[in-house]
């Protein structure tokens, strides 16, 4: 989860996510040296002394710096078209949840178990324990398996919301009588949490998401239960 102290990313839980800090990585470094050769032509060109009254045109210096941002580009253009693909492969899931946005919780069906469903609710203050996130958790869990492909449909009930977490790398829009859908695999156990990203009303920022991932046997006891 995030902290206050925490200046990057969320820790990846998903390879689409590692996929995306990887890219944020080659995107920022070679932001980074773009800034720094600018940088350097405008301190150049400010502290030296050279002129030429008579330029009137330099073709050779004009194709360079055409030709050059263009190969930046391919450089950048070419890992983002592979990741957006990679975002958007459909695998054959093993698990199917549904996530209805309403004003202002979540309702999750588990429709391949005999309808499991539940609604989630975020935990006022004075019913927080003391290991529990104030403002982000809720009174149940979206549990999910680890390791296994999950086929995640997202719509609305009422307004527009929006499903995200960010740990991993996902973020589907609620739109009311439209089912939109999109592919998850947790790569290792443990609590992730996110929150509706789309205003939605007065208690937007109260509607947080939380997925506990587990071995799918300890999944398995989890729907036994319900």
């Amino acid at each position: 989860m995030a902290t206050w102290s925490m200046l990057g990313l969320q820790d990846a839980n998903s390879s689409i996510m590692e996929q995306l800090i990887f890219f944020h990585d080659h995107a920022l470094m070679i932001l980074a040296m773009i800034t720094v050769l600018v940088a350097y032509i405008m301190m150049s060109t400010l502290t030296n002394k050279l002129i030429n009254r008579y330029l009137l045109e330099g073709q050779t210096i004009e194709l360079i710096w055409t030709i050059l941002p263009a190969i930046t580009l391919v450089f950048i253009a070419l890992p983002s078209l592979r990741l957006l693909y990679l975002m958007d492969e459909m695998m054959n899931p093993e698990v199917t949840v549904k996530a209805i946005g309403h004003q202002w919780y979540w309702k999750y069906e588990y429709t391949d178990f005999d309808n499991v469903e539940f609604d989630s609710y975020m935990k006022p203050t004075n019913n927080l324990m003391m290991n529990e996130f104030r403002l982000l958790d809720v009174d149940n869990r979206m549990v999910m398996p680890m390791n296994t492909p999950i086929r995640l449909l997202v719509t609305a009930a009422d307004v527009l919301h929006s499903w995200a977490m960010p740990s991993l790398g996902i973020k589907i829009d609620a739109t009311p009588g439209r089912l939109n859908q999109g592919n998850i695999s947790i790569s290792r156990p443990g609590l992730m949490f996110g929150q509706c990203s789309e205003i939605c009303g007065a208690n937007h920022s109260f509607m947080p998401i939380v997925v506990e991932s587990v071995p799918m046997e300890f999944f398995i006891k989890w729907l036994k239960l319900n």
